[in-house]
């Protein structure tokens, strides 16, 4: 390899920034979760710039030319009528100045929540469909209805289309996350809770979780003359019900003033947001400037300079969880970010940990990211001296690290560690799971520490020790008696609840739910099942298939259970018609429905039937369902090489439904 200086290792430079950019973006928009700071992704996206500037090389797949994230597999994909191009960002004041020149325009709150593409007919909410990958994205028609701002009527009955954000307050964030007893599943941040809830394929859990939309861009209403201005097309939508985003009209000598209003008023703003839009007023004005291949010409986003501070870092603190998971913890000299002292900041993995070279008493740049949450930016001294420990900080267990998804982590491998128990525990008590009330993790933390607790059985058997609980410290006979009520409510459960509250790595309720409607609820069959089998339920891959059959595996695991399942009764759900007419038959359902609101509704009226839906077109395969038959889907390719039949909806319900939507 050349120089990093030299062509050639620039070259280098750019292929190995290109691929680590994407896995940042795929983690980051599509999976819900993060490899890399905002900071860092930000520098490392002007370093590829200016490196692609220098050597006049740009690789097919740069960030730099690529937009967005591909939409994920489980939700209908649909094509953008315009494509929705990212924007030019900049961080200097100045820079807007200079961009404006004489041109009046409209400065808003850049929100940070989902993009959503709303289309209306005749007055009527027709469509929702997510940003994607900019050109494609995935349809949430369902799911949008039950955004709680969103007009599902409108006055006007043309064609509209307009695109706006889904968000979620910091002040609703923090009330779904209070209801989570089990710190260690509380979410991240608003945006990707936000992401998650609109993505649901059960909008039940959308309509929970209290999505607001907040309209910032008309693409379509024929018939209507703005006057050449976008501040009119504001007022339009305005008229029409949507709440748009907060904006100001300014001018090459107001804008500065108008960012500093805004900057000053973010941190007290209830609405997650990562900088501000600048677009011009004139509409023709900015439609005559273009695009590039990546950015419109008509706007520009401005990043918030994020507060950095400089500070000495004092140690690494190793925080275990309830799947044996430790977490880094860096604890530095305490500082003062956006107005508040702060002294640690999570590391996230022992990838991130080695990426910045951490050692005791480094210098570090701290900063707030989003001006909420504490990030290392920067580490100057770069030591590289922190030891991975190689016992758990709890019960001194060996540990090991592990790389899933190109991420190491630090695990404990010791199953009788005390952190995995208390943990443990508090997820099974969890609202979510046996929801049993009036077991904190502090109170269990006695019991367990007392003997009263060695297995999730012996939850139903607290009232052996009364006359002790009664006596501690916060409990008398009052709070005992709710106690075990609680307790001989939660003996009446469902599968799925008591599956994910066994804690098994990875399995969340939603993937117990898909495993258990899989199986008709047959619990041997489940503990029976094989990785191949269940990697082929939709949604279940083979990371979440291997942790299910290696729990089951362990003969300890399975004795908890059966003791477990003497105390409950698990309540009978209805799966399918006795004798149903698809008995026995199994389907695969792909792209967009016309007739059914969406995927999983055809799933349930096949499944009503006796029938059965897979995530994978194999040799058992009755039929692939597919509106676009001609489509290089993956699927499609599969279907024809096994000569399994590729049918529309129409075809399927004409064939096997009888000519009836179920969902009628």
């Amino acid at each position: 390899m050349g120089n990093k200086n030299s062509q050639d290792g620039k070259i280098e430079r750019i292929k190995e920034l290109t691929e680590l950019l994407n896995r940042a973006s795929k983690a980051y928009y599509a999976e819900d979760r993060e490899i890399m700071g905002n900071f860092e992704y930000d520098k490392l996206y002007e370093e590829l710039e200016a490196l692609e500037k220098a050597t006049g090389m740009v690789l097919s797949d740069s960030p730099t030319v690529k937009v967005g994230y591909e939409a994920v597999e489980e939700l209908p994909k649909e094509r953008h009528e315009r494509a929705m191009l990212s924007l030019g960002k900049t961080k200097s004041r100045e820079e807007l100045q200079d961009w404006l020149q004489d041109e009046p325009a409209l400065l808003s709150w850049k929100l940070d929540g989902l993009t959503i593409v709303l289309t209306y007919f005749e007055g009527k909410l027709a469509k929702a469909v997510t940003r994607g990958n900019g050109e494609v994205g995935e349809v949430v028609t369902n799911n949008a209805k039950t955004f709680r701002n969103i007009p599902l009527s409108i006055p006007y009955q043309g064609e509209l289309v307009l695109r706006g954000e889904a968000v979620i307050t910091y002040s609703d964030f923090g009330k779904i996350n209070a209801g989570i007893e089990d710190v260690e599943t509380r979410y991240k941040n608003p945006r990707n809770l936000c992401s998650g809830s609109v993505r649901q394929l059960n909008n039940a859990i959308t309509a929970n979780r209290n999505v607001k939309f907040y309209a910032f861009s008309l693409v379509k209403a024929e018939g209507v003359d703005f006057h050449d201005k976008r501040e009119e097309q504001f007022r339009f939508l305005q008229e029409q019900g949507f709440e748009t985003v907060e904006y100001r009209k300014v001018d090459k000598d107001t804008v500065i003033g108008a960012v500093e209003d805004f900057e000053r008023r973010v941190e007290q703003y209830d609405i997650p947001s990562d900088g501000l839009v600048l677009v011009f007023d004139r509409i023709s004005y900015g439609q005559s400037l273009g695009a590039t291949a990546k950015f419109p010409r008509d706007s520009i986003a401005f990043k918030w300079a994020d507060e950095v501070r400089e500070t000495v870092l004092k140690e690494i603190e190793w925080s275990p969880s309830r799947t044996g998971l430790i977490n880094p913890v860096a604890i530095f000299e305490p500082v003062e970010l956006e107005g508040t002292t702060v002294s640690r900041a999570s590391v996230h993995n022992i990838s991130i940990l080695k990426g910045l070279k951490l050692g005791i008493g480094d210098r570090i740049t701290v900063y707030k990211a989003n001006m909420i949450i504490p990030q290392i930016a920067e580490n100057l001294t770069e030591s590289g001296s922190v030891e991975i420990p190689d016992t758990c900080p709890v019960c001194g267990g060996a540990t090991e690290v592990r790389q899933v998804n190109e991420v190491q982590s630090l695990y404990c491998t010791n199953p009788a560690c005390e952190a995995k128990k208390i943990k443990s525990f508090t997820l099974f008590v969890s609202r979510d799971a046996m929801n049993i009330d009036g077991l904190s993790e502090a109170t269990l933390e006695k019991f367990i520490a007392k003997g009263y607790i060695r297995e999730y059985a012996d939850m139903f058997h607290l009232e052996r020790y009364k006359d002790e609980i009664t006596q501690m410290e916060g409990f008398g006979e009052k709070s005992y008696t709710n106690l075990v009520n609680s307790i001989e409510a939660a003996r009446s459960t469902t599968l799925p609840r008591l599956v994910y509250g066994l804690g098994i790595e990875n399995i969340g309720l939603a993937n117990a739910k898909m495993i258990c409607r899989h199986f008709r609820n047959d619990l041997p069959a489940m503990m029976a099942a094989d990785v191949e089998e269940l990697g082929l339920i939709d949604g279940v891959g083979e990371v979440i298939a291997t942790g299910f059959c290696e729990y089951f595996k362990d003969g300890g695991n399975r004795e908890r259970l059966q003791n477990l399942l003497a105390e409950v009764t698990v309540e009978q759900e209805d799966f399918a018609e006795a004798g149903g007419s698809l008995s026995g038959m199994s389907f695969v359902v792909t792209g967009s429905l016309n007739h059914f609101a969406s995927r999983k509704e055809l799933k349930d009226a096949i499944e009503r039937k006796g029938g059965k839906v897979t995530g994978s077109v194999t040799s058992k395969t009755v039929c692939l369902i597919n509106n676009d038959s001609a489509s290089a889907s993956s699927k499609n390719k599969k279907a024809k090489e096994l000569e399994v039949p590729i049918l529309t909806e129409e075809q399927f319900m004409e064939q096997y439904l009888g000519g009836e939507n179920d969902a009628d």
